[in-house]
């Protein structure tokens, strides 16, 4: 190594130390508190930056935070649907599920998908030994679910009509034991949950990632529920990253149809996530390598954070 190259090499381990250093205190704010984590996107499809993401949630598991990942797989389904060559129905750009599309579904979600980020998880912390643990909702009761309702109203006669969107359901109860338990053991683990939920008389229920994420973060008593999305945050009516917002700003933003789109389930969902004891939530951009280290660990954060 010549000298240039030396030096260079030094000047960047002070640099790293400075940033670690500058972290302290936030670090200290989130020891053994939980953060729940929505993570989806298209980036959860592209194999490396997957694995930087599962590096991550172990970096934030050795710094002392409890990771709780859920997962969505909406593209991933799709992709397997085509090649079983099950055709896919939507309603207001909601997907019907019935028995068939239903059993993809659980495939993808439970099967490939939650196995392969609790394996990329257990290889990125094989060296401190953290374990990625994937589960679906119907693993120890951990979330009961019902049908969707949905309603829309006739283009013709105005009437308020019924949609049967099929096995879609969504949370009635959480039951966070299983979560809790790998949370406090002596080992490190970090569970990995599909969207996945069971009737009280066991039918099987597809459940949009957000909504279980939100759930479960409230039924944790989370400190932070990170919503990793494809987008950098929540802008306003010039097209500007919001940084911070309270509840009733984030429903003034529905309400007056800025937010618009796929935000507006998102900002519902994180209202109810504060509203059930979430302290608050974060919409961020997940493509963007360590967003969830620069939003935890730093003073300006990387999305937009929503509070009381």
């Amino acid at each position: 190594m010549n000298d240039v190259a030396e030096e260079a090499a030094e000047e960047a381990g002070w640099a790293t130390a400075k940033t670690l250093a500058e972290a302290l205190p936030y670090i200290q704010i989130y020891d053994r508190e939980t953060v729940v984590i929505k993570y989806g996107g298209h980036a959860m499809g592209q194999e490396e930056v997957a694995k930087v993401f599962a590096a991550d949630a172990v970096l934030l598991k050795l710094l002392g935070v409890h990771p709780v990942v859920v997962h969505g797989g909406g593209p991933q389904i799709s992709r397997m649907l085509d090649k079983a060559g099950v055709k896919s129905t939507f309603v207001d750009g909601l997907r019907v599920t019935d028995e068939a599309t239903m059993e993809v579904a659980e495939m993808v979600l439970s099967g490939a998908i939650n196995k392969e980020i609790a394996n990329w998880i257990t290889q990125a912390g094989a060296e401190a030994d953290v374990r990625g643990v994937g589960l679906s909702g119907k693993d120890a009761r951990l979330i009961t679910a019902e049908k969707v309702t949905r309603t829309r109203k006739d283009p013709d006669s105005n009437i308020e009509q019924v949609v049967d969107l099929g096995f879609v359901g969504e949370p009635t109860k959480i039951d966070p034991h299983i979560i809790q338990a790998l949370l406090t053991s002596e080992t490190d683990y970090i569970p990995v949950i599909a969207p996945i939920g069971v009737s009280a008389a066991g039918e099987t229920f597809n459940i949009n990632a957000d909504t279980v994420a939100g759930a479960l973060a409230g039924a944790l008593k989370a400190k932070r529920m990170l919503m990793l999305t494809d987008i950098k945050g929540v802008l306003d009516a010039n097209g500007e990253l919001i940084r911070q917002m309270t509840l009733d700003e984030a429903r003034d933003l529905i309400a007056s149809g800025v937010a618009t789109g796929g935000m507006i389930p998102k900002l519902e969902n994180a209202i109810h996530a504060v509203e059930s004891g979430v302290e608050a939530v974060v919409i961020l951009d997940g493509r963007r390598p360590h967003a969830m280290l620069v939003e935890l660990f730093s003073e300006h954060g990387a999305g937009t954070l929503i509070s009381r």
